[in-house]
């Protein structure tokens, strides 16, 4: 094949796999916030459990179909990234309830930098001028968005660093175990989900019940609750493939970054279908620079030197199995 119709081919996957990522996101968002606001279902944690033993059913369909190869990691690779991947589920929810919404943003658009300190410590990485200008303009465009009130307490404070190092780490580790094990998203998957489904069905209704003062047990389930939380679930198995699909082939940074585009789409269509009285001058500013921003970091980050490894060196362990991208290439 031309290397020009692999290029395009890599754009058009690379495409779709972002769209399915923000599809999905975006509709778990809705279908979240209406089971929460509506019905009163406020067990995050238990409810990230329940997405993930979807996951885990879904992955051993495929497996069982042969869609997924036998695969190995490691087991304290398997542990270190379930540990940070519960801290950061804990973490983020957390967070939220102990801060303000502006510190909360502030907080989440700080991921960037961290993220992007990972990559400079662990892998090596550097970034040009110009890529480091973009990352800082979207910063600025989606602080501008939705940074409101600030407001900061040491619980509260704690709970974010909690978070914001914790996320960091689990967006870096799918990266990072994907290429050294020359695992695919589906692989990881079939790994993580059911650890995590465990930890977090075993842990949940605790954390819940601390968070909420509400019992999980004794939620007056309807039928129209039970539909939401079924359809959470099937919507999770997308958000939770997608996230790895787009990781992998993107590395956390550019994932953070173009992260921020399905922030100024919540907020676009929140003035869709919740009014207008939130949509103000200085937001639609904030979309403006956010997205040149996001258009810029694409522009810089894919020219020779925009990001770059100092080390081109590759793990043994990629030598022995098919590039994770191309697997990805196969499934997306």
């Amino acid at each position: 094949m031309a290397p020009s119709s692999k290029a395009e081919k890599k754009a058009a996957v690379d495409a779709s796999a972002w769209m399915f990522n923000v599809v999905t996101s975006v509709g778990i968002i809705i279908v979240n916030k209406a089971l929460m606001a509506t019905y009163g279902f406020s067990f995050a944690t238990t409810l990230t459990g329940l997405h993930f033993t979807a996951t885990t059913i879904m992955t051993l369909v495929l497996r069982w179909l042969g869609i997924i190869q036998p695969s190995h990691l490691p087991l304290p690779d398997l542990l270190r990234f379930v540990l940070f991947a519960n801290f950061s589920i804990v973490g983020m929810n957390v967070s939220l309830m102990w801060n303000s919404v502006g510190f909360y943003q502030i907080a989440k658009l700080s991921m960037i930098p961290v993220s992007c300190l990972l990559e400079i410590v662990l892998d090596k990485v550097r970034y040009s001028r110009d890529t480091k200008l973009s990352i800082g303009l979207v910063l600025v465009g989606v602080g501008v968005c939705t940074v409101t009130d600030v407001s900061v307490n040491t619980k509260g404070f704690v709970a974010a660093l909690i978070a914001v190092w914790s996320t960091s780490l689990q967006q870096y580790y799918v990266h990072h175990l994907q290429k050294k094990y020359s695992l695919s998203s589906f692989n990881l998957l079939g790994h993580t989900a059911p650890v995590q489904a465990g930890s977090l069905l075993l842990l949940g209704p605790f954390i819940d019940y601390w968070l909420t003062n509400n019992r999980i047990d004794a939620f007056n389930y309807t039928l129209p609750s039970v539909i939401f939380i079924t359809l959470s679930c099937t919507i999770a198995i997308g958000t939770n493939l997608s996230q790895f699909i787009c990781i992998g082939r993107f590395t956390a940074v550019s994932f953070q970054v173009l992260g921020h585009m399905k922030t100024i789409l919540v907020l676009i269509l929140g003035f869709i279908f919740f009014g207008k009285e939130g949509l103000n001058i200085h937001v639609v500013v904030g979309m403006i620079i956010a997205v040149a921003g996001m258009v810029w970091y694409g522009n810089a980050s894919s020219k020779p030197g925009g990001k770059e490894r100092r080390s081109l060196s590759l793990p043994k362990q990629q030598k022995n199995g098919a590039d994770s991208a191309q697997l990805d290439d196969a499934k997306v």
